[in-house]
């Protein structure tokens, strides 16, 4: 191999490397930050659940908080004495551990909805506790 052949070779690997490097970047995007104060909790049960077009949740709360991600459609939310608002795919949310969750529905009446739950729970509680309206 003549120097010309090396010179080449050398620069296509180092090329390559950088190439590899650059795949190899681990980049975290915020999503969400959530508060829980002193709460404990010693189980963790993650669900993914899907909404029919146009599908209401009702009143309800979770003992021990939630926290989700909608991977896709669009969810009409409001946690008691906030603004509500409209989570798409790619939306974190976080529902505080005993608060009313006014809203959480699925705000498409054509189109279904898709997210993950992430219940947070201490000892026997329940994932959710449906509330009158």
């Amino acid at each position: 191999m003549n120097r010309m052949q090396l010179f080449l070779t050398a620069i296509g690997g180092l090329l390559l490397a950088n190439q590899a490097d650059a795949r190899q970047v681990i980049v975290r995007k915020d999503l969400l930050s959530a508060h829980f104060g002193a709460r404990t909790f010693d189980r963790i049960e993650i669900k993914e659940i899907d909404f029919s077009p146009g599908q209401k949740t009702g009143l309800h709360l979770h003992p021990g908080g939630t926290v989700g991600y909608v991977l896709s459609g669009a969810i009409a939310f409001r946690v008691d004495g906030e603004e509500g608002k409209l989570l798409r795919g790619g939306d974190a949310f976080f529902e505080p551990p005993n608060t009313r969750i006014v809203t959480f529905d699925n705000a498409s009446t054509t189109e279904g909805a898709t997210f993950l739950a992430f219940y947070l729970l201490e000892g026997n509680e329940p994932l959710i506790t449906m509330l009158a309206s």
